[in-house]
């Protein structure tokens, strides 16, 4: 059985044919740069491999070209990473009209993210009337987190007329990485701290499988300093930014998301790059890395405290799997509660990187959103 998997971004399309009886894809793409004059188109699969610059207008244009990559293949269903689910949806649905009304409604909440995934929807609804669609939301996973922890101290009639709360993103990596630490731990149920930490970076607090906190907010500018996004930041700096700079709030918050985190600190937003001049004693990239790691173990330890009992904490994506010296400054600030490294395991990315008298383990899981999408998407139409 094979799914396809589409995750439509603001000015990116990935996708993936999964083959679901080994859980590997039979290809890939990735076309980055979309309504940019120079588009990078990627693909590989087992017999071809491609990397051009090409001129992409739209998403529209970038899914015809996905699906053109894959044609001869057999497709079962297809997958579609939603950004923005709302309170409206707690688990993947199966795509009908009134769905795919509701993601439009929702663009207020996601307006980068879920017209793009509309696109990819109605291109496939399109072409393959005949195969099933399913929505997997990235918020979803999220919806277990209580009115305590989700509402904001604001006139609550902004939440009831306007749906101002937290909602949390990156929601099928963590539930994913979770589904993987249970294997690793041998538990059905566990108690844990998911750090997923890229360009984009959020930490999740979980409670016998379910989000009961996370960093990420009502959009995901909240939380985590990031590869270009500030993070938290007292919200009266928006109002005096508009004024020392003289520039609409809209200009400010874009100034928040876009060059801001990371590269404000710095100058760089790759974390390989910021580590290679900190190395060389660059004292601003020294700075960044501090900062970064100092946010991380700030959201760990207030959930270590909300959670009470922590089975493990564990690092994922980009960043999480890879930067072992910011696991290393991370894990060293929560020394005071127990927490271990072995220093050779966490240099060579091991599955499991805490020492064996750690109070907490502390895992590297490598992510895998293509793969919970597909399987999220077999569990709903009830594939076998």
């Amino acid at each position: 059985m094979n799914i396809l998997v589409l995750n439509s971004g603001s000015s990116s399309l990935k996708y993936q044919l999964v083959n679901m009886k080994t859980n590997k894809p039979i290809l890939k793409g990735h076309i980055e740069g979309i309504g940019l004059e120079s588009c990078k188109f990627e693909y590989a699969s087992k017999k071809t491999k491609i990397s051009k610059n090409i001129k992409i207008k739209n998403h529209n244009e970038a899914v015809k070209l996905a699906i053109e990559s894959f044609k001869g293949y057999e497709i079962n269903a297809i997958g579609h990473r939603v950004v923005h689910g709302g309170e409206l949806y707690n688990k993947a649905v199966l795509i009908n009209n009134k769905v795919i009304r509701a993601i439009n409604k929702l663009k207020e909440l996601a307006p980068l993210h879920n017209p793009p995934n509309l696109v990819g929807i109605k291109v496939c609804k399109k072409l393959f009337p005949k195969i099933p669609q399913v929505a997997v939301f990235d918020t979803a996973f999220h919806q277990t987190i209580p009115e305590k922890a989700y509402l904001y101290g604001i006139p609550l009639e902004y939440y009831t007329k306007y749906k101002i709360r937290k909602y949390g993103f990156h929601g099928t990596s963590h539930k994913y990485v979770m589904l993987e630490a249970n294997k690793l731990l041998k538990k059905k149920t566990s108690n844990l701290i998911t750090c997923h930490l890229g360009n984009g970076s959020s930490i999740t607090a979980i409670q016998k499988n379910k989000s009961i906190d996370t960093s990420m907010g009502f959009t995901p500018l909240q939380g985590l300093i990031m590869g270009t996004r500030s993070g938290d930041i007292d919200p009266t700096i928006i109002a005096f930014l508009t004024k020392k700079l003289r520039k609409s709030p809209d200009e400010v918050i874009n100034i928040l998301n876009k060059k801001s985190g990371l590269l404000g600190i710095d100058g760089y937003s790759d974390i390989r790059t910021i580590h290679a001049h900190a190395l060389k004693g660059n004292k601003r990239c020294r700075l960044g890395l501090d900062m970064f790691a100092y946010r991380v173990t700030e959201y760990i330890g207030s959930y270590i405290g909300i959670l009470n009992k922590v089975d493990a904490i564990v690092f994922t994506a980009g960043i999480g799997e890879e930067a072992y010296f910011l696991r290393k400054l991370i894990c060293k600030r929560l020394a005071n509660v127990g927490v271990k490294l072995d220093k050779r395991k966490n240099k060579t990315h091991s599955k499991v990187i805490s020492a064996k008298d750690s109070n907490i383990k502390v895992l590297v899981i490598p992510t895998n959103e293509e793969l919970m999408i597909a399987k999220e998407t077999v569990n709903v139409l009830n594939l076998k």
